[in-house]
């Protein structure tokens, strides 16, 4: 059943907590010197020189070193919220996980792709030199080319890999790839495959990636703030470039000011806790019912801006024939129709409805709701929903689908944008990982299915898309056998390449299903520069190499140059530059527009000797931002990127697309699997969230920070006490979670944080099967991807399905298998 918090607010905000907030806001710019909330044009070094400055996706850090060993990594004093993951950083480097050498798959040492490929991931590896790892890579990219085309050849590699400029791996990959004369790419990615389809038929812009309306002005304004299905106290430890956690502060003041929060999520998270928030929890997979049932709550009760729907949205008449039941499905979209769906009760649906019309409310949602079958619907809905309380715009009102990630919503400094290496060869405007590259792209969540399926022609966002077929993956800076959808597919998958190149600076799962693996450095071994905060662009770092290169990894730029050397390319690859050079180009670059722009910055040996960041303050337009303001201020002169300028609450272009698992406005469809189905076989639902202590796959190999939290030596099991209680389950036992795709091993977690029927498994622990390479055996140590769906969203997004997964629990008897996850795999001597 569903149920909320005793935890209650009127939703009045009084004159005491409107001046306690205005202290927090104050506060919040007289913390520590350079705060996210103080006005500035100046870039300026920070602090006294010390132990070595270097930057991660954690945050940026001083190295300390001792005996030329990296031991301590120390939070820089901008970063008032550090991550207890940095002190992962020295473990990393020396892991016993590492790659040390180059290595080979036996078989295909001996036989080359005539080996046999069903026993990739089972059979023993043996140690090359460098030169004859470059030789057989080169060997390799030169026969397939010759013998299948380029079109053979899959570089669209996908992951989180390392930060920084040059030391870019997927760019540095696909660098190396075109000037071989191109590769099959991938569209899209795991976090938000299904959003960043259908927000721009929905409001013409990508959403999903933009900055959020400034943390100030939601402190100031909001007066309800609904947390949907996000968690931004874990998830904001970590950004794409380097973290500069800006957003807990925004989240401290909105705490110290006493906003009302209601939070919608199957787990009482870490930011409901912090926030005090009312916890709402439904079923997974039914949030879209909710929102349709709040939608007709507003319309039925005329609590709808119409004024707002005529002028700045289309196909709201539409979309209302659909909540009163007078479209084709005849249902009425009631908080009791809800209320079977989502057991949420109704007079709870309903008052939340009221509340946001009653209150300027911010709707801050996550991306775990579009990554379940018909993702696409949620944020559609989230929008709708937005658009008939009429705050889009409005200071403090409106949606935010980027809150949780990168510490969206920061305010944005003066600062200069770094350029960094690309896979052409050409300048990028914008964001780098929107560089085009490539011969073609598929949809990346659908790898297995087009490694299984050659020829096979899909559809896609109103194309249509045939599946290459693949005869040589090339991985650099991911971990697909992690962080793809049923794992066990995958395996069968992957045995149909004949080559499968991979590099990475840790034995993972996906390392040891490739054929040749080269080893690769931390970015504590080389010299970058980067940028810190993906929305503030507050920081800017030169990241200095730390330590030496342990054993023998390379980067991957210097393996890449060899390789295009190798393969005749001469300087095409590096362009005759050293590390240095290209790190002082990128430099220089952003020096020029901090020029055009009277902002000051140091030239490059005073920035790179001073050994400490940039810091870059955000004007009073950074500090008073309002997403959408322009447009509803001027919505003739700054129409949408829609094909009608406006939102599309009713999309003309996805009905003339006649998907039937995606309809022209926001719809609920039931699931492919969902425990609330007459005929679920299973019933629990895998909740599959971030994990607090890594990013990702990230960092599952410092066993400093593994120890915080495995259970029994396996990842974690939140399991709800009546769950536990119904199946013998006991705190710390083994269990064994499973379905018709896998089992895995995990550590119960008996907690009432959890609701009933449900069980949460992280996401990103290492894939460590039972009997080596063989599809379908146990995971021994926990990896939550072995369970969910492997399945296009819909026709529209191919987006991934990773939070479509029900299974069952059981209490696992007799002696468990040892966890080999992290390491080495049988080598050679």
């Amino acid at each position: 059943m569903g149920f909320q918090s005793k935890h209650a607010h009127d939703g009045d905000v009084s004159r005491r907590l409107f001046l306690q907030g205005s202290s927090a806001l104050a506060g919040l710019a007289a913390v520590g010197g350079a705060s996210v909330l103080s006005s500035g044009r100046k870039a300026f070094a920070q602090g006294a020189a010390g132990p070595i400055l270097s930057g991660s996706h954690w945050g940026v850090f001083k190295a300390e070193v001792k005996d030329g060993k990296f031991v301590t990594a120390i939070p820089i004093e901008a970063d008032k919220h550090p991550t207890p993951m940095l002190q992962g950083l020295p473990d990393s480097v020396y892991s016993a996980s590492r790659i040390r050498y180059p290595m080979v798959r036996a078989g295909f040492l001996k036989n080359g792709p005539q080996a046999n490929d069903a026993a990739r991931g089972s059979e023993e590896f043996v140690r090359v030199s460098w030169d004859e790892a470059i030789e057989l890579v080169s060997k390799e990219l030169n026969r397939v080319k010759e013998q299948h085309g380029n079109e053979a050849i899959f570089g669209g590699s996908y992951g989180w890999k390392s930060v920084g400029k040059l030391h870019n791996c997927r760019n540095l990959l696909g660098r190396l790839l075109n000037l071989h004369g191109g590769y099959i790419n991938h569209t899209g990615d795991y976090s938000t495959g299904a959003s960043q389809v259908i927000m721009p038929h929905v409001v013409g812009r990508l959403e999903v990636y933009e900055q959020q309306t400034a943390w100030p002005v939601v402190v100031e304004n909001s007066e309800l703030v609904v947390l949907w299905g996000a968690n931004p106290s874990i998830t904001n430890q970590i950004d794409w470039i380097l973290a500069e956690h800006g957003g807990y502060e925004g989240m401290a003041a909105l705490k110290e000011k006493g906003t009302r929060v209601v939070a919608i999520d199957p787990v009482r998270s870490e930011s409901i806790e912090y926030l005090g928030a009312e916890w709402i929890a439904p079923r997974p997979q039914t949030d879209v019912a909710m929102m349709l049932a709040m939608c007709h709550t507003l319309a039925k009760e005329g609590l709808h801006d119409t004024a707002f729907l005529d002028e700045y949205t289309v196909g709201y008449e539409e979309f209302e024939k659909y909540l009163m039941g007078q479209a084709a499905d005849g249902v009425e979209k009631t908080p009791e129709w809800a209320e079977q769906i989502t057991e949420i009760p109704a007079d709870v649906i309903r008052q939340l409805a009221r509340d946001c019309a009653a209150n300027r409310t911010m709707l801050m949602s996550g991306w775990a709701m579009q990554r379940m079958d018909h993702g696409e619907q949620a944020h559609w809905a989230l929008v709708t929903l937005a658009s008939m309380l009429g705050q889009i715009g409005l200071p403090g009102g409106g949606f935010g689908l980027s809150y949780h990630y990168s510490n969206g919503g920061t305010p944005t400094a003066n600062a200069p944008i770094l350029p960094g290496i690309t896979a052409t060869g050409k300048a990028v405007e914008g964001a780098a990982w929107l560089e085009k590259s490539g011969l073609a792209s598929i949809p990346l969540a659908r790898i297995a299915d087009m490694l299984l399926n050659p020829g096979e022609t899909i559809d896609f966002n109103g194309d249509k898309v045939t599946y290459p077929d693949i005869q040589l993956i090339y991985w650099v800076g991911g971990n697909p056998f992690v962080h793809h959808q049923d794992t066990n597919r995958l395996v069968k998958a992957w045995q149909k390449p004949e080559t499968v190149i991979v590099h990475d600076i840790y034995w993972t799962p996906t390392a040891k299903f490739a054929d040749i693996v080269l080893p690769a450095t931390t970015s504590y071994e080389r010299n970058d520069i980067e940028q810190g905060g993906s929305y503030s662009l507050r920081l800017m770092a030169g990241m200095h190499k730390i330590v030496d290169p342990v054993f023998e990894a390379r980067s991957d730029f210097d393996i890449f140059n060899d390789v295009a050397r190798k393969l005749g390319y001469g300087n095409g690859f590096d362009e005759g530059k050293s590390e240095m050079d290209w790190i002082r180009q990128f430099y220089d670059a952003a020096l020029d527009q901090a020029k055009a722009r009277r902002i000051d910055m140091p030239d490059f040996d005073a920035f790179w000797d001073a050994n400490e960041p940039l810091v870059f303050e955000p004007d009073e337009e950074g500090l008073n931002y309002v997403r959408y303001a322009d447009y509803r201020e001027e919505p003739l002169l700054e129409p949408l990127g829609t094909p009608s300028g406006k939102i599309e609450i009713y999309s003309r272009a996805i009905e003339q697309m006649g998907y039937d698992d995606c309809p022209p406005h926001a719809t609920w469809m039931e699931p492919v699997e969902w425990t609330g189905a007459a005929d679920a076989k299973f019933p629990l639902h895998i909740d599959t969230a971030h994990p607090k202590y890594r990013l990702h796959s990230q960092l599952s190999g410092a066993a400093n920070l593994r120890d915080e939290y495995v259970v029994n030596g396996r990842e974690p099991m939140l399991i709800n006490p009546q769950d536990a209680e119904a199946r013998g389950i006991a705190d710390g036992d083994i269990v064994r979670v499973f379905n018709d795709r896998g089992e895995i091993l995990a550590g119960a977690v008996v907690t009432d944080r959890v609701r009933p029927g449900v069980v949460r498994v992280n996401e990103g622990g290492w894939y460590d099967p039972a009997k080596r390479g063989e599809p379908g055996a146990l995971d021994k140590y926990g990896s939550a991807n072995v369970l969910a769906v492997d399945k296009g969203t819909s026709k529209l997004a191919q987006g991934n399905c990773g939070h479509t997964a029900i299974g069952d629990v059981e209490k696992y008897e007799g002696e468990a298998p040892p966890v080999t996850a992290f390491d080495r795999p049988p080598i050679s001597s």
